[in-house]
């Protein structure tokens, strides 16, 4: 008979329990640039409308702030290289953000670099990501643009709306501490593809069809929307987050921050 695990001790359970009292609803103001990249239209539209809450486990939630402990590590890495690296906007202090639609769909980058070792003169967007080894692997093997479509996607957003024409990604193998980095070169006519999707689904009044009717589908499976989706679940927020389209797809152009001094 297999050894059951031990309790965890009263101090574990008060630390994870303190992630799980602060992690919020999970809910965006905007449909983000780091999900654009999901196949499902559905599922997305269901996120900008508050379908499903976020609701992780204290571990878990342990586990996304290393991830971004790991970008302050990042940066001083590359510094080290001799690039000039920007975390925030030197005007506002801030995070570099990008929105369209209104502001209905944007993001904030991890940052700009110049100087960089493989193209000293021009400025990269940064995207910083951590990885399972199963995931690094898949990473390594190959390239971000076939293992990562999703992040390629958010990298190609921000590329388009600062103006700036290539990204640097940086992955970090959370078991081993190896890093894979990459240089990918804007795509334009990718970019303003995925404006047109995120358009489609901030505006749309009513669900688009699913990926599959099959519940069991493999991408259904693992949605979080799997039960609103699939079994008629009811929204987690009663939500009146839909935009109206008329007037607005003239109006609502992308903000551009400006690119950064010497681009």
């Amino acid at each position: 008979m297999a050894e059951l695990p031990e309790a965890p001790t009263p101090t574990l359970t008060a630390i994870y329990a303190d992630y799980e009292a602060r992690q919020g609803d999970g809910f965006r103001d905007h449909l983000g640039a780091s999900i654009i990249g999901k196949s499902c239209a559905r599922a997305l539209w269901y996120d900008f409308r508050w379908i499903t809450p976020a609701r992780h486990s204290g571990r878990l939630l342990r586990l996304f702030e290393t991830g971004q402990l790991e970008e302050d590590r990042l940066v001083r890495n590359l510094r080290a290289t001799g690039a000039t690296v920007l975390e925030v906007d030197p005007e506002t202090g801030l995070q570099f953000r990008v929105e369209a639609h209104c502001g209905h769909f944007g993001g904030s980058l991890d940052g700009v670099a110049l100087g960089l070792l493989e193209a000293p003169k021009t400025w990269h967007v940064l995207e910083f990501k951590t990885h399972s080894v199963k995931s690094y692997n898949e990473l390594t093997a190959k390239g971000v643009v076939l293992a990562k479509p999703q992040h390629v996607a958010q990298m190609q957003i921000y590329m388009h709306l600062t103006g700036i024409t290539r990204a640097l990604y940086v992955a970090v193998c959370k078991d081993t501490d190896a890093l894979h980095i990459e240089r990918i070169e804007a795509d334009p006519a990718m970019a303003e593809r995925l404006l047109d999707k995120a358009g489609r689904v901030i505006f749309a009044q009513h669900p688009p069809a699913r990926i599959s009717e099959d519940p069991a589908w493999f991408e259904c499976r693992f949605c979080d929307h799997h039960a609103a989706c699939h079994e008629g679940g009811g929204a987690a927020v009663p939500c009146a987050r839909a935009p109206a389209r008329s007037g607005r797809a003239s109006r609502c152009r992308p903000s551009r921050p400006r690119p950064p001094a010497g681009r």
